[in-house]
């Protein structure tokens, strides 16, 4: 049986290819997606959607940035965000804040027609005061992850696929039963 990631999101589709170690195949499928801070309930509505047009086992995902002085926002709406104000703009909504935690969480959810899953990754680090990286996509260039003195932007593509939340949520999803469906 053939499963498909519904993204529209090339970037992703090569961060996953490259976490699982074989191309998976991506279908543009155009879905609404629910304005929420929580990835969890986008992603659910947003696979229901894509299934009802596909009818195939699928998987989608989200990521959330969630800075912890603004009780989670942006969270999954930093999409939004990014295109109104840019990620070098980003770090200025937490200049009256000392505190520059933040967390991004990928949800990938799982849904063949019955059964519907969702596998979550998570990673704590922190806001920088300024975009550095030319590497990567999205808010890459202000999140750098705990312990480490590099943005994911400044990372190369091997050293952020082997601690992301990404990497995370997808090796989560491989080691159930569905994984099956992709080989």
């Amino acid at each position: 049986m053939e499963l498909l990631f519904a993204t529209t999101n090339k970037n992703k589709l090569r961060e996953a290819s490259e976490i699982l170690g074989f191309e998976i195949q991506g279908v543009a499928v155009d879905v609404p997606e629910i304005q929420d801070i929580e990835v969890d309930k986008v992603i659910e509505a947003k696979c229901y959607s894509a299934y009802e047009k596909l009818q195939k086992p699928l998987i989608v995902e989200d990521t959330g940035l969630y800075f912890k002085a603004l009780n989670g926002f942006p969270g999954a709406l930093i999409k939004w965000v990014l295109k109104s104000i840019s990620d070098k703009n980003i770090p200025k909504l937490l200049d009256s804040f000392e505190n520059k935690n933040a967390y991004a969480k990928t949800s990938i959810g799982y849904f063949d027609g019955n059964n519907f899953h969702i596998f979550s990754g998570e990673v704590e680090g922190e806001i920088v005061p300024e975009a550095k990286g030319e590497n990567g996509f999205g808010w890459d260039t202000i999140f750098k992850p705990k312990g480490y003195e590099k943005t994911f932007a400044e990372m190369t593509n091997e050293e952020k696929n082997s601690l992301s939340m990404r990497k995370i949520a997808f090796k989560k999803f491989k080691r159930n039963n569905y994984f099956s469906y992709t080989q």
